[in-house]
């Protein structure tokens, strides 16, 4: 029987990335029981340590679809109403008219209109989009800031509306995970940290995930460089940050290994119900934080080849550090890739980010892993 994963075309296409100028990354890539590992690239620029497929990551925004597995959970319970307003939990946090238009469901899938607190938070970033009068100094100022989610909120809620609460395309924003997270600790009576802890993480029988609750990778695990866009030049390690500014919604340590059991647990109906996993794949179009219109579910968003079928699954990115999880929807043939280095595009005189032979090299590797 002919081996469905082609181990020296990934082998291949994972040190591609890294020649293009990748320092580091690694991935986990399953089809049914067979299963590849790959790693090319160091952890340390300086020492020269080099990545392995088992080290622990910051996976970013692939937290929100466990937030969104939790909140999820607790519709099923009862607990909560996916089309109920967010006044009717938090009208505190989303006061007025607002509260009362915005439901629960816009919030998971990003047409609430609430904008991104983000260049609020960040005064540095304050210009974003527009990356060229953007700057990375509020990165190191806020290295070790503790931030507070509800400031955070504020600032988001606060900010000039994005969009009509419902309409299309959404604008993704990490103010509407931030008001999930508020949400469970809500009607769950607990934080959402032990909540998605308990119900997803666990449930998913993941031994090397956790949301972290200091600025420390724990185990194994690379340096993170950030170089905002060759601004930071060299890339500044960030792997050492208090995550408090996204708290749950993209916080996240896992590994590749611990992402591709849990996407293949959630499809498999083992994570939320058949009916809620229906929920989390109905797509609206999002505008994403890249300026590019996608389509975006419940915590979940498809990636498709030309017929070549569907998978699903969640990008997420931190400060130096980046992740991509997909699976098909048959859930047989997996990808989970984790990099350490983040925003290496430099802009062009219109501002615009150039491309670079790492985009080329790393679309390279996930149509391997995905359908080579």
């Amino acid at each position: 029987m002919k081996n469905p994963l082609d181990c020296a075309a990934l082998n291949a296409a994972i040190e591609d990335v890294h020649r293009a100028g990748m320092p580091g990354l690694f991935a986990e890539v399953r089809d049914g029981d067979q299963v590849w590992r790959g790693a090319a690239g160091v952890a340390d620029v300086v020492t020269g340590r080099p990545v392995t497929a088992d080290m622990r990551h910051r996976v970013g925004s692939i937290t929100k679809t466990f937030t969104a597995a939790a909140v999820l959970q607790q519709v099923e319970s009862g607990r909560i109403g996916l089309d109920t307003p967010i006044s009717r939990y938090l009208p505190k946090l989303v006061p007025g008219e607002r509260g009362d238009a915005i439901t629960v469901r816009m919030l998971i899938n990003h047409t609430s209109g609430l904008a991104e607190y983000l260049p609020y938070a960040y005064p540095s970033l304050k210009a974003f989009p527009n990356l060229a009068d953007t700057g990375p100094q509020s990165l190191e100022d806020h290295q070790f800031t503790r931030f507070e989610p509800t400031e955070l909120i504020e600032m988001g809620v606060t900010a000039p509306a994005v969009g009509a609460p419902g309409g299309t395309p959404g604008v993704y924003s990490n103010t509407n995970y931030l008001l999930l997270v508020q949400l469970l600790e809500q009607v769950t009576g607990t934080t959402a940290e032990r909540c998605i802890t308990r119900n997803v993480i666990e449930r998913a029988g993941l031994r090397h995930t956790e949301l972290p609750d200091g600025p420390y990778v724990d185990g194994p695990h690379s340096q993170l460089y950030e170089a905002w866009f060759g601004m930071i030049d060299p890339p500044r390690d960030y792997s050492v940050y208090d995550m408090s500014w996204v708290g749950p919604s993209a916080s996240l340590i896992s590994t590749v290994s611990d992402l591709n059991r849990f996407y293949g647990m959630l499809l498999a109906g083992e994570i939320v119900s058949p009916s809620s996993l229906a929920q989390m794949q109905r797509t609206v179009p999002v505008i994403s934080q890249e300026g590019k219109t996608i389509d975006y579910g419940l915590g979940l968003h498809p990636m498709e080849g030309p017929g070549r079928g569907t998978f699903w699954g969640h990008g997420g990115t931190v400060w130096g550090g980046g992740a991509l999880a997909m699976i098909r929807a048959d859930g047989k043939r997996q990808m989970s890739v984790a990099v350490n280095m983040q925003r290496w595009n430099r802009l062009d005189s219109s501002g615009r980010p150039q491309p670079h032979p790492i985009d080329d090299a790393l679309a390279a590797l996930y149509r391997v892993a995905m359908y080579g």
